[in-house]
């Protein structure tokens, strides 16, 4: 009898093995640079970028909703973007590792948003020289702290080693870097999307990472301290330089042309459009109203247009009076 209660509890327990064998495996709660696929474009022999989605940062995207981009010379490596948090970065730097072992030496941060500084806490600690506008680096140290905080909430276990590192050097205009055979010129423009926004020019190759003073697939967005004359005019500097390739700051590398029409052209109408309204004391209501179904196949159109009427319209009511 104790035989038969014996086998019966051993057969019971090779049941319960079994059906956990069954169960669907899940991923560790903890994430690795491995929740990261990064998958590299070539521009050049020598320039690569892992396109970011173009649609608002997720937990499922990890906040890849921006280019990567990096350069490599015969000395070394040029980053373009810190990303949006450390294993972001890491999974990065193994995606570069597969292209060349030559060791990174600059990181350029394209002005202070999360997904071009957070990422700064990877590359901090591989001893990397970080780069950004003045400006960036001001708003780096103002908010660093509450961009971390969401990023943290809404990336959970892939934010893991997350911290804010601030840029180890800042520039004005123009910082000339040299690679070895390869020059690059870390290059503001103006005022643009955001405080700092900065492009990085390759003059031999005539390629220009322009970051997020252009757009082509995806809306621009318009901040509350977005100062749309002044991206108009810069993005006009921008331009004299006639670059073969453009690089943006979200969407696939393109032309001069196409980020005209997406970018600058846009910006014209509406400020166009809220001019019109503000000569005929049009108010707030309008702006919102004004017809931009000519963008409407562009990402993220739903959650920016009538925002980007309506922040322009409150821009320019200033100006006016």
């Amino acid at each position: 009898m104790a035989r038969i209660t014996l086998l019966t509890r051993l057969g019971g327990l090779v049941v319960v093995f079994c059906s956990l064998l069954s169960l669907p495996v899940f991923a560790a709660t903890v994430a690795s640079s491995e929740s990261y696929p990064v998958r590299l474009t070539k521009v050049a022999d020598n320039v690569y970028s892992a396109i970011g989605e173009t649609q608002p940062p997720t937990y499922e995207n990890g906040g890849h909703n921006n280019n990567l981009t990096f350069i490599i010379g015969s000395e070394g490596v040029l980053v373009v973007n810190g990303g949006d948090s450390y294993l972001l970065a890491k999974a990065f730097h193994q995606a570069i590792k597969k292209k060349t072992d030559l060791p990174i030496l600059w990181v350029v941060n394209e002005n202070g948003q999360g997904h071009a500084f957070l990422g700064n806490s990877y590359w901090s600690q591989q001893g990397v020289a970080i780069i950004a506008h003045k400006d960036a680096a001001h708003e780096i140290a103002q908010h660093g702290r509450a961009v971390l905080n969401r990023m943290l909430t809404r990336n959970k276990d892939k934010g893991e080693g997350t911290f804010v590192a601030p840029p180890t050097e800042t520039f004005a205009e123009l910082k000339r870097i040299s690679l070895g055979d390869t020059d690059v010129e870390v290059i503001s423009f103006g005022a643009a999307h955001s405080p700092g926004d900065i492009s990085v020019w390759l003059p031999k190759q005539s390629i220009l990472i322009v970051g997020d003073m252009a757009f082509h697939q995806r809306l621009l967005g318009v901040f509350p301290d977005t100062n749309t004359a002044g991206w108009i005019a810069s993005f006009e500097r921008m331009a004299a330089l006639k670059p073969a390739v453009v690089i943006p700051g979200h969407g696939e590398p393109t032309t001069l042309a196409e980020i005209t029409i997406w970018t600058l052209d846009y910006l014209k109408f509406l400020r166009a459009e809220v001019a019109t309204i503000l000569e005929n004391d049009g108010d707030l209501d309008e702006a919102y109203k004004i017809d931009q179904s000519a963008y409407s196949q562009l990402d993220v159109f739903d959650e920016l247009a009538a925002k980007n009427a309506g922040r322009i319209y409150q821009e320019m009511e200033a100006e006016f009076f």
